[in-house]
């Protein structure tokens, strides 16, 4: 059995605890322990987030597995976040060692060293528009051999990819997400006419059908969205022989589970409407037709997988993988920095234990000998110079001594003291008692005092900080509301405004958010 899955991870070095519990990701084992749990022969990852300059050796060497990283070459057009790049990254067992790995979808980026090769008729796309449309490094293939259960061995090729995001306000991103769409048909057809078996797995930024859509009937023109259909295009409904649109390719979990509701593979972290299953399915895994349906046995979702915004996806294949003997030379292990032919600075930083070195007597001569003593004689008797120089003499006064009473008044007799005068018989001094109960009274007499002051300050400063003022009550719920900020571009950017903080989900359901909206006053 061949078992792959795919997942955007959503940055490879945040989400690992997602599965590694609390272990830094930085943890030479942290990716391991979440390949393993995946328990995948094939781990193809998108949306790693990550460059060449900042790849670790913990991310790109993992024991047991040979790993492939596609990495942005401009940062421009990543949409979600300019100062980040998308990336996809795959991970293959030692028992499933690709024969051959290329980067890209055009063939631009290949070495003529281990590629796969068949690129189709690219003739409506220019060098300059296949260059940019693999720069932000969206897709990477792998090509395996496999053995089916009667002893025949065919190719399998493997095309992880992480679609572009069309985002509303740029049309310029719709135009650029259908450009790579067309280029990713005609790589995988020509590959399929080439006689390879192809797997198209990754996040594709679409949802194809109403099923897969939490609210699409709210949308306006679902089924004539650009990308929907393309996917129409693309792909063949199960059971459908013939048709205007009969692609060459299947979903293979609407192959296993064609009326499956609320299979969702992607939510809204900000809304938190993963905890009511409120999202859409945006990741497939795509094969072609005689591969699901002759070799498929299962597909399957894996929501209760966290540490993304996404969950994975999966499938099993009734083969068996034939690792290749050799690693392709785009496998990581191979780069300059991990290969061992470049050092890095830090290892000439790390302090070494050494074991004092005991000295051993040397036979030196003997006048030798007598001119190393006495230049330790003399040092001796030096130090032993320094010492007494530290003691006071006698009649040097130390700074203490300007601080105890002088004794000159104790030895003149000729001071005569005033004598203070006899206190009358009359007068009756008071005794310890009555001066201990005075002093009670009065200090009784000043606590109401120091509260009333203490009472008068904390009301003050309470009217000049009076701290923020109380969430408003949402009005399906009577419940405190969040606050969140505009962040659209237009005239109300940057204005907070008050929204009922339960999770984002159906509107027939109760728990859910209800549409109470109040704009926050300005400070």
């Amino acid at each position: 059995m061949l078992r792959v899955v795919s997942w955007n991870i959503n940055g490879i070095r945040s989400p690992l605890q997602g599965l590694a519990g609390q272990e830094p990701s930085n943890s030479p084992t942290a990716l391991r322990r979440v390949l393993d749990e995946l328990d995948a022969d094939i781990v193809c990852l998108q949306e790693t987030k990550v460059t060449r300059d900042v790849l670790t050796e913990p991310l790109a060497i993992v024991e047991g597995y040979n790993s492939y990283f596609s990495f942005s070459r401009s940062r421009s057009g990543y949409s979600e976040c300019p100062c980040l790049s998308p990336g996809v990254a795959t991970f293959c067992k030692d028992s499933a060692t690709p024969v051959a790995a290329e980067e890209g979808l055009s063939g631009v980026f290949a070495t003529l060293n281990g590629d796969i090769g068949c690129y189709g008729n690219t003739d409506e796309f220019t060098q300059e528009e296949l260059r940019v449309l693999d720069s932000e490094g969206r897709a990477f293939l792998t090509q395996h051999k496999i053995r089916t259960l009667e002893g025949k061995e065919k190719t399998l090729t493997l095309i992880n990819v992480y679609c572009p995001h069309a985002d509303p306000g740029k049309p310029e991103r719709l135009t650029f997400k259908m450009r790579f769409y067309r280029l990713l048909q005609i790589r995988a057809e020509a590959l399929l006419a080439a006689g390879s078996h192809v797997i198209i797995l990754g996040d594709l930024n679409t949802a194809h059908r109403p099923i897969d859509h939490c609210d699409a009937s709210s949308l306006e023109c679902f089924e004539e969205d650009p990308g929907r259909k393309w996917m129409d295009g693309l792909l063949s409904n199960p059971g459908n022989e013939a048709g205007p649109h009969i692609g060459h390719f299947m979903d293979s979990f609407r192959y296993f589970h064609p009326k499956q509701q609320r299979a969702f593979t992607c939510w809204s972290v900000v809304s938190g409407a993963r905890h009511l299953n409120y999202g859409s399915r945006l990741d497939y895994v795509l094969g072609d037709r005689s591969l699901v349906i002759d070799t498929f046995q299962a597909s399957f979702l894996l929501p209760e997988v966290m540490g993304s915004d996404h969950c994975p996806v999966g499938a099993v294949l009734n083969v068996s993988c034939v690792p290749a003997k050799q690693c392709p030379a785009l496998c990581t292990r191979f780069l300059p920095e991990f290969a061992g032919t470049q050092l890095k600075i830090l290892r000439f930083l790390v302090p070494l234990e050494q074991e004092p070195v005991k000295e051993q007597p040397v036979l030196q001569p003997s006048h030798q000998i007598q001119a190393q003593k006495q230049p330790s004689k003399a040092r001796i008797h030096s130090t032993r110079l320094r010492k007494t120089q530290g003691v006071p003499k006698r009649n040097q006064k130390s700074l203490m001594s300007y601080f105890q009473p002088s004794s000159n008044l104790s030895q003149t007799s000729d001071v005569e003291l005033p004598t203070l005068p006899l206190v009358s018989p009359l007068t009756s001094t008071k005794t310890a008692e009555e001066v201990a109960m005075a002093t009670v009274v009065k200090e009784k007499n000043k606590v109401p005092e120091a509260k009333d002051e203490k009472e008068v300050r904390t009301a003050f400063w309470k009217s000049m900080l009076s701290g923020p003022s109380p969430m408003p009550l949402c009005g399906g719920h009577r419940e405190p509301c969040v606050m969140r900020t505009v962040k659209k571009a237009g005239p109300n950017f940057g204005r907070h405004f008050y929204m009922c903080a339960r999770p984002r989900g159906p509107p027939s359901d109760p728990s859910s958010r209800c549409n109470f909206f109040l704009w926050s006053r300005p400070s």
